[in-house]
C-alpha cells in the first residue's frame, strides 16, 4: 500500500512539474513575441509608394481605368508585397488609421504603454452610389507592415484581435486606456509619369508628396 501511495505521489509531482515547466517556456515564447511586437510598434511612421500603372478607356461603362500600384514598407523599411488597385477615374484617396493607446493589459500591463499603430487601412474612389473600396489591411488581421517574420504563433494574432477590438470599440478603449483612433483619408488626382509617397506621420497626420520620375525612366517598361 505504502508503495502504491509512493508511486501516486511520484506521478502527482511529476505531473505537477511537467505542467510548470510547460506554461513556463509558453510563457517565455510569448514574452518574446511580445517584445518583438512593441519593438515594432516604436516606429514613427508608416511608408508607402504609388505608381500609376495603366490608363485605357473601357467603353463598355465609358469610363477611363486606373489601375495604381501601392507598395508598402515594413517598419525597417524593406518593401512588402505590392498591390494593384484598378478604379474608374484617378482621384483615389488613401485612409489611415493611427491608433495611439496607453495599456492594453496584456501578459504586462505596462508593455505597450505609450505606443501607436499607423496602418494604410483602406483605398478608395468617391463616386456617390458607386463609390469603390478595397482594402489594403483587413478587419482583425496583422497588418503586413507589423508582422513579424517566420512566425505564425497564435499568440501573435492574439495580440492583434485584441488590439482591433480594443481601438475600434469606444467603449472598450476607454476602459482600456485608448487615446484616440484617428482617421484621415487624402486624396489626389493620380497621373502617369509621377511617384506619389504617402507617409503617416507619428502625429496622425497623413500626407502625400508628388514626384516626376526620372527622366530616364519615361517611356519604360521596367519588370
Amino acid at each position: 500500500m505504502k508503495r502504491i501511495k509512493y508511486f501516486i505521489t511520484l506521478i502527482f509531482i511529476l505531473g505537477v512539474a511537467l505542467l510548470i515547466y510547460t506554461y513556463t517556456i509558453r510563457y517565455m515564447h510569448e514574452n518574446k513575441i511580445l517584445k518583438q511586437v512593441i519593438l515594432r510598434l516604436e516606429a514613427d511612421s508608416r511608408i508607402a509608394e504609388v505608381l500609376v500603372t495603366g490608363v485605357k478607356y473601357d467603353e463598355r461603362i465609358e469610363k477611363t481605368l486606373t489601375t495604381i500600384k501601392f507598395l508598402e514598407y515594413d517598419t525597417k523599411g524593406n518593401s512588402l508585397t505590392p498591390k494593384y488597385f484598378t478604379f474608374p477615374g484617378n482621384i483615389i484617396q488613401f485612409q489611415s488609421l493611427v491608433i495611439r493607446f496607453d495599456d492594453i493589459h496584456i501578459r504586462n500591463k505596462d508593455a505597450l504603454k505609450d505606443k501607436s499603430a499607423y496602418l494604410f487601412w483602406k483605398v478608395f474612389m468617391l463616386d456617390g452610389p458607386n463609390t469603390q473600396e478595397f482594402e489594403i489591411t483587413k478587419l482583425n488581421e496583422i497588418p503586413q507592415g507589423y508582422k513579424l517574420p517566420n512566425s505564425n504563433h497564435p499568440f501573435e494574432k492574439t495580440l492583434w484581435t485584441k488590439f482591433w477590438e480594443y481601438a475600434l470599440n469606444p467603449k472598450q478603449a476607454k476602459q482600456m486606456g485608448i487615446k484616440n483612433a484617428q482617421i484621415e483619408a487624402p486624396g489626389v488626382m493620380f497621373i502617369p509619369g509621377s511617384l506619389y509617397t504617402i507617409k503617416i506621420e507619428h502625429d496622425g497626420g497623413m500626407r502625400i508628396d508628388t514626384h516626376p520620375l526620372p527622366a530616364i525612366l519615361r517611356g519604360e517598361h521596367i519588370l
